[in-house]
């Protein structure tokens, strides 16, 4: 028996690579001489670096940049085994963990620290960025990631505003003849896992603000500031770019990064799918084990699991997905090509427990879905 595991992490308890090792352990437990893949797995979120690196044989890299509050970080961002494509997340540098919870307000956070990857980059000599936006802190669509490429962002007076989001409101004119040269040339391919519009009850400060900080007035206040951003930017650089799938992803990052970059959005996890090779590896497999951190209606929009579950359906193999917990609207994944859901979660138990328990939780749950596994398999021997 072939089978690959090709989870996403457990965001902020297990990476994508220890919850692959977890699920090998568990499967072994009960099937001793089946052959496991291992295929760590990002969506365009934390870990996808890793990921990346690891798919291509890679190394890491370490910058010192500024964090959603304008505190240094130590962010690292990848290079490809070939030395010709830089591998970003923008959560390593401007990430919602980064920000402490008493401290999270997304009408102040920045993407200031994303932009300085991205010129690290640059000044490595690298021209090809893929550039994950997913799990941030930030509402600024962007802005702070282009000041720190060149971009100025004005009020009426002329005056530098300050970042964050909130400052938007007053947004009047921006000055885009000091942006790094480089963007306009550089293949830039951002890995994004949402579709959702930069304003509006979809937009960025609708759906994603709350999780950030955001109180009802807050997402009111900011989702104002980010259709001026979307006009006064607009009339900038000649795009319209709002309304675009993904423009709202990252608190509108996606947005950013159209309205000043050549950017190309594109799902997160089929950039990291291709990268592995996935499709070849699926050609002999007989099972597909996959998950993530939390499995609800928002995974069915495109998030990692289903991304693997559409590639295994084209070879006919079945997917099982394991989450750290099942919330609103998580079997509507069973119509993405997921075939069956499981908690890891045995009992009722602590978040704070669960996160820390996370790889245990992990192996445990794939040693029993492998022994029902087994039982189907000795059933189906009477047929």
């Amino acid at each position: 028996m072939r089978i690959i595991v090709a989870p996403d992490s457990f965001k902020g308890s297990v990476s994508a690579l220890g919850v692959a090792e977890a699920m090998e352990r568990g499967i072994l437990a009960v099937f001793a001489d089946a052959e496991v893949v291992k295929v760590p797995i990002a969506d365009g979120g934390e870990g996808t670096v890793e990921a990346l690196v690891a798919a291509t044989g890679g190394r890491l890299m370490h910058t010192e940049v500024r964090g959603p509050l304008g505190e240094p970080v130590r962010a690292h961002w990848g290079i490809s085994g070939d030395g010709t494509t830089a591998f970003i997340e923008m959560a390593s540098a401007s990430g919602l963990p980064l920000v402490p919870k008493e401290s999270r307000d997304p009408r102040i956070t920045s993407t200031y620290g994303t932009g300085q990857l991205m010129k690290a980059a640059m000044d490595a000599g690298l021209a090809r960025l893929v550039v994950g936006i997913g799990g941030s802190a930030t509402n600024d669509g962007g802005t702070g990631m282009a000041r720190a490429l060149g971009a100025r962002f004005l009020d009426a007076e002329g005056r530098d505003l300050p970042e964050g989001g909130a400052a938007l409101a007053r947004l009047a004119r921006i000055d885009v003849s000091g942006l790094d040269p480089r963007l306009q040339e550089a293949s830039i391919l951002v890995a994004c896992d949402v579709d959702n519009p930069l304003c509006g009850p979809r937009g960025a400060s609708a759906v994603y603000g709350p999780q950030k900080g955001a109180t009802p007035e807050m997402v009111a206040e900011l989702d104002a500031a980010l259709a001026v951003f979307a006009r006064v930017a607009a009339a900038a650089t000649y795009r319209e770019v709002a309304l675009r799938p993904g423009a709202g992803a990252a608190g509108g990052l996606g947005a950013g990064l159209l309205f000043f970059t050549a950017a190309k959005l594109r799902p997160g996890v089929s950039i990291v799918l291709e990268t592995t090779g996935f499709d070849a590896l699926l050609q002999a497999a007989d099972l597909v084990m996959t998950g993530e951190g939390r499995t609800d209606a928002q995974t069915a929009m495109g998030k990692a699991p289903v991304g693997v579950a559409e590639v295994a359906k084209h070879y006919g193999v079945p997917v099982i997905c394991l989450s750290g917990g099942l919330g609103d609207g998580a079997d509507e994944v069973l119509a993405q090509g997921i075939d069956a859901l499981a908690s890891v979660v045995p009992r009722p138990m602590a978040l704070e427990a669960c996160m820390a328990q996370g790889s245990a939780l992990v192996e445990a749950a794939a040693s029993r879905v492998c022994r029902l596994l087994k039982v189907g398999m000795f059933l189906q021997s009477f047929q």
